[in-house]
């Protein structure tokens, strides 16, 4: 599985609903899109430090997908099916649903907007 970044956020909280969703999930793997996305938001957190270590920490732990020139295609794909809908996402999300697609794995994630990606399985908690 890949966490969005408003999974990551919670997971970082300790969210049970999150934790008991994940836990037929399989493993979990990171995307530096949502790495960034959260360290942009820790730039502004009063609990900065503890969540920078316990991100650290979980990059230890979970590998990290790279973007590929697959990933760019299907990428590419994405956001020019969702545009012809009328549907478009934001980018990073767009980056995030190529990598779940790629690697056959579903996303967590509260945003809806995941539910008009072509191929890709939303987890919602």
């Amino acid at each position: 599985m890949i966490l969005d970044t408003n999974a990551l956020s919670a997971l970082l909280e300790g969210s049970s609903p999150l934790q008991a969703v994940m836990a037929g999930l399989g493993p979990l793997r990171l995307s530096p899109v949502v790495l960034g996305e959260h360290r942009y938001g820790l730039l502004r957190s009063f609990k900065r430090k503890e969540r920078e270590t316990t991100l650290r920490q979980m990059e230890a732990t979970f590998e990290t997908l790279p973007i590929t020139g697959l990933t760019s295609r299907i990428y590419a794909r994405i956001r020019s099916e969702l545009r012809s809908k009328g549907r478009p996402i934001p980018a990073n999300d767009l980056w995030i649903a190529a990598q779940a697609i790629e690697h056959g794995l579903p996303i967590v994630s509260r945003d809806a907007h995941f539910l008009d990606v072509k191929g890709l399985t939303l987890v919602s908690w």
